[in-house]
């Protein structure tokens, strides 16, 4: 079984930022994929970035690309998102998610293993 944890939630006014960070533990961590996505009140969830096991690879939803940046750590077990420019309508509870998933490319759906969520709310 796979823990995922995340941190670095918080409230920011618009203009600001935040840096998410994900933690994975349980099992050997090789090859895994990780994501972060996110649930706004009364909205699905959407995948915001994601990243290969290598870091070699990522994807992003349009509506974050040149804000948000998702990296892995120096430890294969973490993922962080650093988001800049936060507008109120990123305010949402954001996972983090893993899955094992050996193509060197970002997962984009099916993964396994969620984190409980953190919170992040960005006021006008």
């Amino acid at each position: 079984q796979v823990q995922v944890v995340e941190s670095g939630g918080g409230l920011v006014q618009a203009g600001g930022s935040l840096r998410l960070s994900c933690a994975a533990s349980g099992r050997t961590f090789v090859n895994y994929a990780m994501g972060w996505f996110r649930q706004a009140p009364g909205k699905g969830r959407e995948l915001l970035a994601a990243v290969s096991w290598s870091g070699g690879s990522t994807y992003y939803l349009d509506s974050v690309k040149g804000r948000f940046t998702i990296s892995r750590g120096n430890a294969r077990n973490t993922v962080y998102l650093q988001m800049n420019d936060l507008k109120p309508e990123d305010t949402a509870v954001y996972y983090c998610a893993a899955d094992r998933w050996e193509p060197d490319t970002a997962l984009l759906e099916g993964y396994d293993y969620w984190g409980q969520g953190t919170q992040v709310t960005v006021s006008s």
